[in-house]
């Protein structure tokens, strides 16, 4: 049923978006012939004004009805809504997917990664924090041979590489921790609510970061150096395709750039930069760059007869 109505309401808010405003009788009757109604229902009048309150609450997006247009419904302020990464994600990923939906005989011709399972969880664990509502959570870590159970209180959600995660404060241990979707084995919403702390921002936590490693009490915040050769246009996608916000092209030359970035130094991002080979080299501090000859050392002993 979540599942069902957070579909509904990522179909409003983008029929919204895309058509600069729409009246209620054309709303319903575009949902009507959509291929998105699976189930051929309808959406009465009263039903919108519902639907409409809760994607006002859900999304914290206003929704205004201008009387002096024919009585459309508008985003308002739909220019923030572009420059709102979460936003602007959820209804890019559903514009695709309806434009891919309408299109079924390029079905063949349009290839998708597999993601891992988790969306139904994910529809709970936001239906969990509009409502401040705790969680029992079964969760199989890879650090641990059994499954452990225990109470959450999820503050954020944040997709990466093509999984989604939740941060959750876990109440009997006091601490924060970061669990994978994909292996949450059974979750349950509970009758006791939590207080969400305003000190918690989302962004901020995840700021200095690559990926979804937070570790302030084992690492420091660090200034890493990267040299990235123009050997197959490396540095060019590096500029479109930044690894990290705090990205900085500090230096160029006709055969290379030096890259700039601040963050925590962490497994995660490890691999990112191993991934580009030898067309990336770290250049400082020398800590870090010691643990890279590490490890690509420890990498070419597995070739070595």
């Amino acid at each position: 049923m979540a599942k069902d109505m957070f579909k509904k309401y990522i179909w409003i808010v983008n029929k919204l978006y895309t058509t600069g405003g729409i009246s209620y009788k054309e709303l319903a009757k575009a949902w009507e012939n959509s291929i998105q109604n699976d189930e051929g229902s309808t959406i009465p009048k009263r039903t919108f004004d519902d639907y409409r309150n809760a994607i006002e609450n859900t999304f914290d997006l206003n929704i205004s009805c201008d009387a002096s247009d024919g009585y459309k419904y508008k985003l308002c302020d739909a220019e923030s809504l572009r420059k709102d990464t979460v936003k602007s994600w959820l209804l890019n990923s559903f514009a695709v997917n309806n434009c891919i939906q309408e299109s079924r005989r390029l079905k063949q011709r349009i290839l998708f990664e597999r993601i891992p399972s988790g969306n139904e969880s994910l529809m709970r664990i936001i239906q969990a924090m509009q409502e401040n509502k705790t969680i029992r959570l079964t969760y199989q870590s890879f650090h641990h041979s059994q499954p452990s159970t225990f109470p959450a209180e999820p503050y954020c959600v944040k997709v990466f590489k093509q999984r989604w995660y939740m941060v959750a404060h876990n109440p009997e241990k006091n601490c924060i921790g970061i669990y994978a979707l994909d292996r949450i084995q059974r979750l349950e919403l509970t009758d006791e609510t939590f207080t969400f702390p305003e000190t918690f921002d989302a962004e901020a936590y995840f700021r200095d970061s690559y990926g979804i490693m937070v570790t302030p009490e084992e690492l420091d915040v660090e200034t890493i150096r990267i040299k990235v050769s123009d050997k197959n246009n490396k540095r060019k996608y590096l500029r479109l395709l930044p690894l990290h916000h705090s990205q900085e092209e500090t230096e160029r030359h006709s055969d290379y750039s030096v890259f700039t970035y601040r963050l925590y130094p962490t497994y995660d991002f490890f691999q990112e930069i191993l991934s580009h080979g030898g067309e990336v080299e770290v250049l400082s501090p020398e800590w870090i760059r010691k643990e890279f000859k590490e490890l690509i050392e420890d990498m070419l002993r597995q070739y070595l007869p």
